[in-house]
């Protein structure tokens, strides 16, 4: 809908006719920049949920809603741009067995973590298995890549507030490009440290904005550098 924060719309293709629908996982994350603190650190606030449902009149023939099975929530506290966790808490909302709630406290020793590279390996040693929840393991794997995302986020909120320009990639330093990427890099198959496009990026070519936001300046007649034709 226009105006709104977030597309609430379907992500998934229209349900298969004649089908019978048995589960519904969903996991959602949202990150938040958070205001300099005393030291002078901006910091971002992540937060995720993993929701497990079975739909209505599965288990009870007579039960008109749908039954959440698991429901945890996840809060992480990230300086930036250390990208720490400084702060980390676990709330089971719902969860099949009275003693699931037990292992919640064991996830604050992600504090001191950091977030970014080496995250997934540590996350599967410190709670893979027995030594943790599926479902909560599962949605802090999902949560790592959102606070990578949100750094080229943060730099687009100070750029904003200061109402200057982000620099362009060719005008800034081999070496603040390379802090910039250090996140990113060997995140996927794109940005693989041995493959084109950060091989283009050392050798000084453009950076290309994003083909969404490349069509989303198409679709409202403004170019990239926020004047219209």
């Amino acid at each position: 809908m226009s105006g709104s924060l977030f597309d609430a719309g379907p992500i998934l293709p229209v349900d298969p006719v004649d089908l019978d629908v048995l589960h519904e996982r969903e996991y959602r994350v949202r990150a938040y920049r958070v205001p300099a603190d005393h030291r002078g650190h901006d910091g971002l606030l992540i937060r995720g949920a993993v929701r497990d449902q079975k739909p209505a009149h599965l288990y009870i023939a007579e039960d008109p809603d749908p039954l959440t099975i698991h429901h945890m929530q996840v809060e992480l506290c990230v300086s930036f741009p250390t990208m720490t966790i400084e702060r980390s808490s676990v709330l089971f909302e719902s969860h099949p067995h009275d003693s699931c709630g037990s292992i919640a406290g064991s996830y604050r020793r992600l504090e001191g973590l950091s977030i970014a590279r080496g995250f997934t390996h540590k996350v599967r040693e410190l709670f893979g298995g027995p030594r943790g929840c599926t479902h909560t393991t599962a949605l802090l794997l999902a949560m790592a890549p959102v606070a990578i995302q949100s750094v080229w986020s943060m730099q687009a909120v100070a750029s904003r507030t200061s109402a200057e320009p982000l620099p362009r990639l060719e005008d800034i330093s081999a070496e603040e490009r390379e802090r910039r990427w250090a996140v990113t890099v060997n995140s996927c198959h794109v940005w693989d440290d041995d493959g084109d496009l950060v091989r283009g990026f050392r050798n000084g070519a453009t950076f290309e904005l994003p083909l969404p936001i490349r069509r989303r300046f198409e679709r409202l007649g403004i170019d990239p550098t926020g004047n219209r034709p």
